[in-house]
Order: structure tokens, then sequence, then C-alpha cells
């Protein structure tokens, strides 16, 4: 594998180990263990949730682009796009990362990104070899 081929990383749920994963491995049907302690992982196939001591690696050190969705539980407008985001992430898969961030169990990213209302969408990806945060939909301080 070249070091500039798109690569995901995926995060052990038995372990917390991080692991790298080439999509043209999974489409040719290469079934990912964890490198650490063997456990299956499974490769995205949905939305990610994350937390604020995950955001860094989850959202920051992505290799592809990521959609943010920051939501709660009780939110009605959120719980009205998650089909999309599952959707968007499943077809999505190996070139955009969706990644879910619940603002009432999680509120230090939010304040950090100056999130005053949900749903709020924001899209980070590299440009020029610096990481962008842009393309803000929803209300966040801009």
């Amino acid at each position: 594998m070249s070091d500039d081929a798109a690569v995901d990383i995926v995060t052990c749920p038995a372990c917390g180990a991080s692991n790298r994963l080439a999509p043209d491995k999974l489409a040719e049907g290469f079934e990912p263990a964890c490198g650490q302690c063997g456990a299956t992982l499974a490769a995205e196939s949905g939305p990610i949730h994350i937390t604020d001591a995950t955001f860094e690696r989850e959202v920051r050190q992505s290799k592809l682009p990521v959609l943010l969705d920051l939501w709660a539980p009780w939110c009605g407008p959120c719980r009205m796009i998650a089909p999309a985001l599952e959707s968007i992430a499943r077809e999505m898969a190996g070139r955009l990362r969706v990644v879910k961030l619940n603002v009432d169990d999680n509120p230090g990213t939010a304040n950090q990104l100056g999130v005053q209302g949900i749903p709020t969408l924001v899209v980070f990806f590299v440009l020029r070899k610096q990481f962008v945060s842009g393309l803000t939909m929803g209300s966040a301080k801009g």
C-alpha cells in the first residue's frame, strides 16, 4: 500500500487501538481484525459516534474529509436528518467520514466550535496540507 493511498483509521471497540484500513482491501472482501487484540473490526457502514476525547483523533487527524453532525437525542430536527446522514455515510464510505457528536454529553467540542444551536453540520478537510473546517450549516459562530 502506498503512502498516498486513502487509508481509514478505525478504533477497535474491544481495546481502543487505532487500526489502518485500506478501502481497496475492504472492496476485495478483506475481513479486518484489530492488530493489537485480534477482535473483528466493522468497516464503517454508518456514522461514527465520537466524544470530546476522540474528536482530535477521529476528525482532525482523519485522512478523509469529515462531516461532523452536532446533535442531541431530544432534538427533533436532529432525528429527522439522521437517516440522510446514515445514507451518506454508507454511500461515501472510504471517501468521506460521517461522525456524530452528542452535544449534551460532550459540550467541550461544541463550545470550542462555537455551536449555538443544533443540528449543526460542519465539514472538515485538508486543503494544501492545512487542516480546514468550513461549510458550516446550522447555528455556529462563524
